[in-house]
């Protein structure tokens, strides 16, 4: 990977992101020797401007930044780290230099969630469950994302807000499964949903099928 340290006097910004979260953490500056020494201990190494030193985010508190891949900007002067955070980024104490919350949202989960359904399908590994779907094919796929469907369905109208959760947790499981054996994403769907919240969206499609059934009248 070429960085360009020499654009910005021998120093270039490193931005710390979450690679759980997705959230910034914290932006510090590497040179050469702290870049190659983060590489070296899996550690994120900056270089202080201040103390005039390399130092590792930890040392001191133990609450060290365990790298996971970086990635260099397209002028090569900036840098993306992604690492797991040990404790607060913050030496104020919080979890980021921004004073906020490193909270992961949920709803990244469902990505991971199909990445690893994906590699189930690539792998078919044997005694697992999402395999033996896989095996039993389409219609047993969609039989169960039905099935679990009508579940949540009789949670949600004589059951308990607990038992609705579980039962729609099992139909987007299965849901996922099902999208992944036709060649799709959950966000397949974010974008459809994405698509729809615009506000001429219904009248796009109304127009649409307006000229849908003009041809037909046309053709006959």
């Amino acid at each position: 990977m070429e960085i360009d340290f020499e654009k910005c006097g021998g120093l270039v910004p490193a931005i710390i992101q979450d690679a759980q979260t997705k959230n910034v953490l914290m932006m510090g500056y590497m040179n050469p020797e702290a870049y190659q020494k983060t590489l070296e201990t899996g550690k994120v190494t900056f270089w202080s401007r201040s103390r005039q030193c390399l130092w590792t985010k930890g040392d001191t508190s133990g609450n060290f930044l365990w790298l996971v891949n970086i990635k260099v900007d397209c002028d090569k002067d900036t840098l993306l780290v992604t690492a797991h955070p040990e404790g607060p980024t913050c030496h104020t104490g919080t979890d980021t230099c921004w004073g906020e919350k490193n909270e992961r949202n949920p709803l990244l989960f469902l990505s991971e969630l199909q990445d690893f359904i994906e590699k189930r399908h690539r792998e078919m590994p044997e005694g697992s469950y999402t395999t033996s779907l896989f095996k039993k094919g389409v219609n047993r796929m969609a039989q169960k994302v039905g099935e679990e469907a009508l579940e949540t369905v009789i949670e949600a109208t004589n059951g308990s807000d607990e038992k609705m959760v579980y039962e729609a947790a099992d139909m987007l499981y299965h849901l996922v499964v099902l999208l992944t054996s036709k060649g799709l994403r959950i966000e397949d769907i974010a974008k459809e949903l994405a698509t729809r919240h615009d506000p001429n969206w219904d009248k796009q499609r109304r127009l649409a099928k307006s000229k849908e059934t003009e041809t037909d009248k046309n053709k006959k």
